[in-house]
């Protein structure tokens, strides 16, 4: 083949666009193929998420300039009890050694497109239909590549993107895993979250701002958990005077329609969550519930780990959601996707232009990612179903977390820092 080889990610969220820096750093170049009609226009606009160290050495190498500027601290991991009758806070753990940053979706998947090197595409409105590999001679490193086909959504006609590789970052509900793997199902959490973004901007004076920090003394630089009988609550501050929140409420799997994990909700369910709040939580962070617009549901998966993460002799990589699809207990599913590229791109980088195809490289990306991301899928679904009360046993049975009687063997398996390879996953380098 002349010239560089071609990548073509599916999928251009934060896991598909960072794989296209990974790959372009690499010597490849990219074409990324996303359904979402521009930058900004998919559903992970609203969320806050938080970055461990490893991601922002990544990310540096990708998005010029200073991200700290563009992230708060959360330097601080913080798990409280809430008293069910009188509201007040019970430290459980602190630690001061959390060293993430706190950051927006949207913030980064802009930042990240914007750093888009030469050499990458990003196809906006196409929606991802089938894709074919070249057929393999006898030990899989015969020529060929793969061509996926896609559906222009403006138009209706279809295209196809003809590559080396094809990078699976589809998202949890990936059609490309179903594809190798059709028995795999996603498993149902037991629970789900309501999930919204403050805007205070101009409000810092307001009385539910004054209340807030005087409730969450620590907001900017503060990760807080605070936990409930049978549910717990998440709350820390993003750049741009914005509070991010999740409630996780144990309950019956809702009928979801189409791929996307979200739901929005009627006005009546809106109004019944926030009389909840006012029974469950302090006042003050009942009202900065009840205050946010637009809360939704994010209906909570994760499924078993995958026996592997590559395909077709060295032609398709799954990375991101797609690969590991995990609950958001220990701030993973971002973490994990960004891994996943920096790995992708070191392993192409040296075994790359070795071969026809990257068998190899596959080979290498798949033995560094899939212990790692086993393990932290599992750990995420243990402490989630920990701070949700939920019984421990393989079944879902057995005692649940409680913090009026937990022990401090318990009460310590609730930091995030018990989380695998939280220090960091290997890359190959």
């Amino acid at each position: 083949m002349v010239g560089k080889r071609v990548a073509v990610v599916v999928g251009g969220s934060v896991a598909g666009l960072a794989c296209a820096h990974a790959v372009a750093e690499a010597g490849w170049e990219a074409v990324v193929v996303e359904k979402a009609a521009a930058p900004g226009a998919g559903s992970g606009t609203g969320a806050g998420l938080g970055l461990d160290a490893q991601s922002m050495e990544a990310l540096a190498r990708w998005i010029p300039g200073r991200l700290d500027a563009a992230t708060l601290p959360l330097a601080v991991d913080l798990n409280r009890a809430t008293d069910g009758e009188t509201k007040a806070g019970r430290t459980l753990t602190r630690d001061e050694g959390f060293g993430f940053r706190a950051a927006h979706w949207g913030d980064l998947h802009r930042r990240l497109h914007e750093a888009l090197p030469a050499g990458v595409t990003v196809l906006w409105g196409h929606q991802f239909v089938s894709f074919e590999t070249a057929p393999e001679d006898g030990d899989g490193d015969g020529e060929g590549g793969v061509v996926v086909t896609a559906r222009v959504l403006r138009t209706g006609e279809t295209v196809e993107v003809a590559g080396d590789l094809l990078v699976a970052a589809d998202g949890c509900t990936s059609a490309i895993r179903r594809r190798f793997l059709p028995e795999l199902k996603l498993r149902y959490s037991g629970y789900c979250a309501w999930r919204g973004v403050f805007d205070f901007t101009g409000k810092e004076g307001c009385t539910t701002m004054v209340d807030i920090r005087r409730a969450y003394p620590e907001l900017g630089n503060c990760l807080y958990f605070d936990l409930a009988h049978k549910t717990h609550a998440v709350l820390y501050e993003l750049p741009k005077n914005r509070l991010n929140w999740l409630w996780y409420i144990n309950g019956d799997e809702p009928e979801l329609t189409g791929s996307s994990v979200t739901m929005k909700v009627s006005e009546a369910t809106v109004s019944e969550m926030k009389e909840e709040a006012e029974r469950v939580w302090c006042p003050e962070l009942a009202r900065l519930i009840s205050e946010t617009a637009e809360p939704f549901v994010n209906v909570i998966y994760d499924a078993e780990p995958l026996p592997r993460l590559s395909w077709c002799g060295g032609r398709v990589a799954l990375v991101g959601d797609a690969a590991h699809p995990t609950t958001p207990h220990g701030l993973r599913s971002t973490n994990m996707s960004i891994v996943d590229a920096r790995v992708l791109g070191c392993c192409l980088a040296r075994r790359g232009d070795a071969e026809t195809t990257p068998r190899r490289a596959l080979a290498e990306y798949e033995a560094a990612r899939r212990p790692v991301v086993a393990a932290q899928v599992l750990h995420a679904r243990r402490l989630g179903r920990l701070k949700q009360g939920l019984g421990m046993g393989s079944a879902g049975d057995g005692e649940g977390f409680d913090a009026r009687t937990a022990t401090e063997e318990e009460i310590s398996q609730l930091r995030q820092s018990s989380m695998p390879y939280f220090s960091g996953a290997p890359t190959t380098e």
